[in-house]
This record gives structure tokens, sequence and C-alpha cells, in this order.
């Protein structure tokens, strides 16, 4: 069974007519070019020969013409052959742009879905009466039942590094992995998540940073969502402690970006790019330049498309985040970034 006809393929095959066409219209050239001499010859010959000659000579003048003609459509057929090549890769750049783009697209709404589970976990889990009586009472006994009950949690959920509750001064009272991760004690008060939870009107809502390392968690890049949790897990209950929950991220960013669906070919030379909306990478196919790298899009105001990168020449698609929902409107992008 024969492999599926690429644009690559088809870019390819239009160069090929391009080049034999050039090369034909060349050989077209050079044949009217030496009609014209030899109708030039026959005209020298034909005044030599006088009024004997002047019935060759209307046939000279014939043959020039003929070859004049002949020159116009030769280059006629170059200009249009030189049209149609770049039609054709107008046609192919707007094709595989728009197969990018919705590639970006399958990338974003697949991470952005996964998010959307964290944030139903962790205000779920914030009600668990493990959890708020050791907000309100922590004394031995009831964090580490609060700790059994998280590492509970993290049996089932293998996407997280680790669970904290935290007091409402920033003391983390107990986590789901105590014995992998010695964090009992710490203060995290100065995590942007940490303060964001704090202002939270009622358990409904959550509150995210953006993708950091984490040093308490041996620098591990994560995402982390957080809530309130509330005396009796009350979503309007008053405000014991927060809820940390510690989503790693580089795995599961990593399969997203690796999972695209690209070809063979394009594989190797294609990066596929998760963004904040500064463009700093959060996540890379080819795990490089991650929370350091800054890719400049060019979106012009648009939540979607593509363009050709005005110094490398490469093919670049992108695509926003649609709804913004999991991540409070800071706004990710998907971007696909392919050298021509």
């Amino acid at each position: 069974m024969s492999s599926a006809i690429t644009l690559s393929d088809i870019l390819s095959q239009t160069r090929r007519a391009k080049t034999i066409t050039h090369t034909k219209v060349q050989d077209i050239r050079a044949v009217t070019a030496k009609l014209r001499i030899l109708a030039l010859n026959a005209l020298i010959e034909a005044k030599h020969a006088g009024d004997k000659g002047a019935g060759f000579s209307v046939v000279a003048d014939e043959v020039r013409a003929i070859s004049t003609e002949v020159e116009g459509l030769a280059r006629d057929l170059g200009n249009e052959i030189i049209n149609l090549d770049s039609l054709t890769q107008d046609m192919a750049m707007a094709s595989q742009g728009a197969r990018l783009t919705d590639m970006a697209l399958n990338a974003i709404e697949l991470i952005d879905r996964n998010l959307y589970e964290r944030t139903c976990d962790v205000r779920w889990w914030a009600t668990d009466s493990a959890l708020w009586q050791a907000a309100a009472d922590p004394t031995p006994a009831h964090t580490a039942y609060a700790s059994r009950r998280l590492g509970v949690i993290l049996d089932s959920y293998t996407v997280y590094i680790d669970l904290w509750l935290c007091d409402l001064d920033g003391h983390i009272l107990a986590n789901g992995r105590p014995e992998r991760h010695h964090v009992q004690g710490q203060n995290v008060r100065d995590r942007t998540w940490f303060s964001r939870a704090l202002s939270l009107r009622n358990g409904q809502e959550f509150a995210v940073a953006d993708i950091t390392t984490e040093p308490l968690l041996g620098n591990a890049q994560v995402a982390t969502y957080a809530t309130g949790v509330r005396q009796d897990g009350d979503p309007h209950g008053a405000l014991l402690g927060v809820l940390g929950i510690q989503f790693d991220w580089q795995p599961q960013a990593l399969t997203i970006t690796q999972g695209a669906r690209l070809s063979e070919e394009e594989r190797d030379r294609t990066r596929v790019l998760l963004t904040d909306a500064q463009g700093l990478v959060i996540a890379a196919s080819d795990g490089q330049g991650l929370l350091s790298e800054r890719v400049r899009l060019l979106t012009e105001g648009r939540v979607m498309g593509h363009y050709s990168d005005p110094h490398s020449g490469a093919l670049v698609a992108f695509h926003r985040t649609p709804g913004y929902e999991t991540y409070q409107g800071l706004g990710w992008y998907g971007v696909i970034v392919q050298p021509q």
C-alpha cells in the first residue's frame, strides 16, 4: 500500500516541474534565437539574389515573425510557472498553517482539560473532615491523621508530587508524603498560590500561580492549585487553613507536547511548545528552554493563527487557551514552530 501524498511531496513536485519547465523554456529560446539568425541570413542572401530572392525574403520574414511569437509564448509560459509555483507555496503554507494551528489548539485543550480536573480536586479534598479538623486543632494526632488521608489520595492520583495542608500563617501542618518530602513546619506564606487562596471568598473558588520550581520539592516544576479549608467542610464556613496541591507539571506537559500528531519526518525538526501569555516556555517537546526561554509571538491580537517568522522563515502556529477558566485568565498558548 502506497503512503499518503503530503504537502511536502506536492511542493517537491511543483519545484521539479518548475525546474523542468525553466529548462525547456530556455531550450525554446535557444531554438528561436537560431531561427532568428537563420532568418537574418536568409534575408541577406535574398537581397544578394535580387528579384529572384524576393519570394525567399517573404519566407524569411515569416520565420522571423514566428520565432518572435514563440519567444513571447515561452516568456509567458515561464511567468505562469513562476506564478503557479508561488500560488502552490502559498496554498501549501496556508494548509500546513491551518493544520499546525489545529494541532496547537489540541495541545492547549488537552492541558486545559487536565488542569480543570485539578481545580475540582482541590475544592473537593479541602472539605475532608481530617483536613478541617487538623486546621482547626493542629494536634499531633490530628495532623498525622490528615497526612494519612492525603497519602491515601496520593496513592490514587499519580499526577501529584505532594499535597500540603497549611495554617493561616503559611506553616505546613501535614503533607501526603512525609517520608519523602520533609516539609512539615516549613513556611510558604511567600508563595503566590497561598496568598491568593487566603483572599478567596468561599470554598467554591480556587487559586493558582504561574508554573514554577518548588525548592521544598527538590526544585520540581509544579502547577500549584489551592483553596481554603473551612469550618465543617462548609464552602461558606470560617477559613481555617489552606490546601495546596502540587501538580507534577513537567512529565504531564511533556506527554502532551510530544504526543502531537506529527509525521516521522516532521517530528525531528518541529518544536511543540506551551507558553504563558508573555511567551515564557513552560513545556517543550524537545525539553529545552523550560522556564527560561521566551518566544516572541506575532499574534497581532489574534487568539489563533499562523505566520512565517521574519527572522528564521519557520512556520509558527499558535492557539490561545479558549476559556482561561483553569488558569485565572493568564492565557496560555499552544505553539508549534516548524522550519520550512
